[in-house]
């Protein structure tokens, strides 16, 4: 091959570092372009940050995710319709008070219209305020490139967004990006809002893990587990790539590995990352209420959950046949400790009105860098290519997400094959 000629004796055309979803991206495409690729990979699996246990036949991913079919990226990367999705009821369940009301998407679930026009808790000025903030979500390019943008919590004060509906989305974008102080940028969070708009999200059969399982699908034989890096070098032309034991030579090499791996090994500073815990439970008794997310809206929420859900109800393959499954989460501050599993379990209870004291907790997942920051200006296409062959991707170098790290990803490996 081309990348031979000008490396003789390389292993390969292209190294990837880290087999989750933005190298495992990287690598699908490079070998569809004929270029001869491995994948190292420190863990015993395959995913990354996008993991799914097993336990006594419940399937708990790694942090409370769900994946959303509109992202335009997904049907690039994988056969949707494989994973055999199971999708939530579009739209939120909020705790307010003594009561609870119901939220829905009025075009997915116009038969729930007349009741939350009723009962939703919004006044005319709350819902002119509500249109303002959202407006620009109509106008993607105007998101993807905005000439101004600013934090979420200034665009919601300057659209005088306040009330219940402050409370509800305050509470909704925490538990999605993991900020529960405004400080994200406002065009990203409007992006999310288009897609939550333009698709439903769900929850694959086998479990969150289906998700890089497809992805690797064509190019299993080329991914090795448990290859720590412990070092690069430039060598000549080329790379040597190492985990102590063996050494790869090869033209390119992509780190597509967690934040302050790629700093370690790349020199990519490393942004600031948000934590999250997510406790799983499991119910005898059906739970009442729409297969929804569930959020605490009250002025003083009774404990630290951003929300919870009935996973079961959405995604029935999640547990057992008669039994029901229970996630809910928390944010995780640096160097916080997490909420106690009680405090955890009794909020998830009063949130959904259930009794929750017969739950059993199944698993608890702490994730302190489940997500990296994404503050204003929204910058959606960071620089891939660090020179001489050394290239990054993830999430980290394009929007903090699902999507953004498939798009980087093949960023890099368009890139590479372009230059082979």
């Amino acid at each position: 091959m081309a990348a031979e000629q000008r490396y003789p004796g390389a292993d390969c055309d292209v190294v990837v570092i880290g087999a989750g979803i933005a190298g495992l991206r990287c690598a699908s495409v490079l070998q569809e372009r004929g270029l001869a690729v491995t994948v190292w990979e420190a863990a015993d699996a395959i995913g990354g940050r996008i993991r799914t246990d097993v336990v006594d036949g419940y399937r708990c991913d790694h942090g409370f995710q769900v994946l959303n079919p509109a992202y335009p990226e997904l049907s690039r990367a994988v056969d949707v319709s494989s994973l055999t999705m199971q999708p939530f009821e579009a739209g939120v369940v909020l705790r307010d008070k003594e009561r609870t009301r119901v939220w829905a998407h009025p075009l997915r679930s116009p038969g729930r219209l007349p009741r939350m026009v009723s009962s939703a808790g919004l006044g005319v000025r709350e819902l002119w305020a509500l249109a303002r903030w959202a407006a620009p979500a109509l106008r993607a390019r105007g998101l993807t490139a905005p000439t101004h943008d600013d934090s979420l919590y200034a665009a919601l004060e300057r659209a005088r967004v306040h009330g219940l509906s402050r409370r509800v989305l305050d509470q909704f974008i925490a538990g999605v990006v993991l900020d529960d102080r405004g400080m994200t940028s406002n065009a990203f969070i409007l992006l999310l809002v288009r897609m939550f708009a333009l698709g439903v999200p769900g929850l694959p059969a086998d479990g969150m893990q289906a998700l890089p399982q497809a992805i690797a699908a064509p190019i299993a034989d080329r991914i090795e587990l448990r290859r720590t890096v412990s070092h690069l070098r430039r060598d000549g032309s080329g790379w040597e790539v190492s985990d102590g034991h063996d050494v790869l030579r090869t033209r390119h090499v992509v780190v597509a590995t967690d934040p302050r791996t790629a700093e370690s090994l790349a020199g990519v500073p490393a942004p600031h990352m948000k934590g999250v815990v997510t406790d799983w439970w499991a119910a005898d008794a059906p739970l009442p209420g729409p297969a929804m997310l569930w959020v605490d809206a009250r002025p003083k929420p009774s404990g630290p959950l951003v929300n919870t859900s009935v996973i079961s109800k959405a995604a029935p393959s999640y547990a057992p046949a008669g039994r029901h499954l229970v996630a809910a989460s928390a944010l995780l501050g640096p160097g916080s400790e997490p909420p106690s599993t009680s405090a955890m379990q009794s909020h998830a209870g009063d949130i959904l009105g259930a009794d929750s004291s017969r739950w059993s907790l199944i698993t608890r997942h702490v994730i302190p860098e489940a997500l990296p920051v994404q503050p204003p200006p929204l910058r959606v296409r960071r620089s891939l290519d660090l020179g001489d062959g050394l290239w990054v991707c993830g999430d980290h170098r394009d929007t903090a997400s699902i999507q953004g790290a498939l798009v980087s990803g093949r960023r890099v490996a368009e890139a590479i094959a372009v230059s082979s």
